[in-house]
């Protein structure tokens, strides 16, 4: 396997070759390499020459075909766009940041091909990932082939959110949760990668070590989590034109605040500083001066702008707005 962490999955799941279903649900948390192990369950179920613990062999031609991408039996659904135009006549809105989603003519085409005859004889798969994007018609489209499986095809959904699939969905599938890493193996993944300030990174992505890195992200990001330390206008409106300049999505600042109001709530009602670990002994020494009450005011005001993250808003004013509200919950009498 790819990821160590999964070692213990992979033996678990090659327990029941002799058996299979025609659908697994792969679950976990996003970072952890889900995608990866459904690709490697599809290798080995298409591979022509197994190796004794039903990995693929990596030679074959079915192997060989995989490896290109362009194996006859595979097929991957995975969302587009949800395509929404503002109807002619009608005051145009803001948009709202559009969730992709999985359409039922994807799932058509699926279905079609899980009804014609395999290339090599064997077995198809089909991978949907993630499952929760299946929009209502495409969902119970779905559903519909997995109450009526041809025979040698194999479904394998990848979902980090499986409580908001259909539970007949659910019902229909093998339910198989992924392991997560212990810290030692996701710290020593991430150093691997060459990281720079590994542990903080991997706590600020919840210690899920499947992320995207970008250093100049992460700079902007430190920079960012400082300025709240301070509790200031000077440094909120600091922080605003530092990330005006570097011409970031709303999305960003966003993520980080949400995440810098989780452990400051946490740590105020005697929970542990789970995204921030580095910076507990600055929000201790704020801890006297929170309203909590504000705090949730500020987090309200947050989530009602997160759906617009990636929008053409004026990201400055737009922060300063909500940095400003940020403030409240020092300025006044502590709750």
């Amino acid at each position: 396997m790819r990821y160590p962490w999964q070692a213990g999955d992979w033996q678990r799941l090659a327990a029941n070759f002799e058996r299979l279903p025609n659908a697994w649900l792969l679950s976990g948390p996003a970072g952890i390499g889900k995608r990866e192990f459904a690709q490697e369950v599809a290798r080995a179920l298409l591979c022509e020459a197994p190796q004794a613990d039903h990995r693929a062999c990596g030679q074959c031609p079915a192997c060989h075909w995989l490896a290109a991408g362009n194996h006859p039996d595979l097929r991957v659904l995975t969302p587009h766009s949800d395509d929404e135009e503002a109807e002619e006549g009608k005051e145009a809105k803001a948009p709202k940041r559009k969730l992709p989603v999985i359409k039922i003519d994807g799932v058509r085409n699926v279905i079609e091909f899980a009804h014609l005859s395999a290339h090599r004889g064997g077995r198809r798969v089909v991978i949907v990932e993630p499952a929760e994007a299946l929009n209502p018609a495409a969902a119970n489209a779905l559903l519909k082939v997995l109450e009526e499986p041809p025979a040698e095809v194999v479904f394998l959904l990848v979902s980090d959110a499986p409580q908001r699939l259909l539970p007949t969905i659910k019902s229909r599938c093998r339910q198989f949760p992924l392991s997560l890493p212990t810290s030692a193996q996701a710290l020593a993944w991430v150093n691997e990668q060459g990281v720079a300030d590994a542990a903080a990174e991997l706590a600020f992505h919840g210690g899920m070590p499947l992320f995207e890195h970008d250093a100049a992200e992460a700079a902007l990001r430190k920079q960012f989590v400082s300025g709240l330390t301070e509790c200031s206008m000077g440094s909120v409106l600091s922080l605003a034109d530092a990330v005006d300049k570097q011409k970031v999505a709303l999305e960003l600042p966003l993520r980080w605040l949400g995440k810098w109001l989780h452990d400051l709530a946490a740590l105020r009602l005697g929970g542990a500083v789970r995204y921030f670990p580095a910076q507990q002994a600055a929000m201790q020494r704020l801890l006297p001066r929170l309203n909590i009450h504000a705090l949730m005011d500020c987090q309200r005001e947050l989530t009602a702008l997160a759906p617009y993250g990636q929008h053409t808003l004026v990201t400055r004013l737009q922060l300063e707005a909500l940095l400003m509200n940020y403030l409240k919950a020092f300025a006044g009498k502590p709750a």
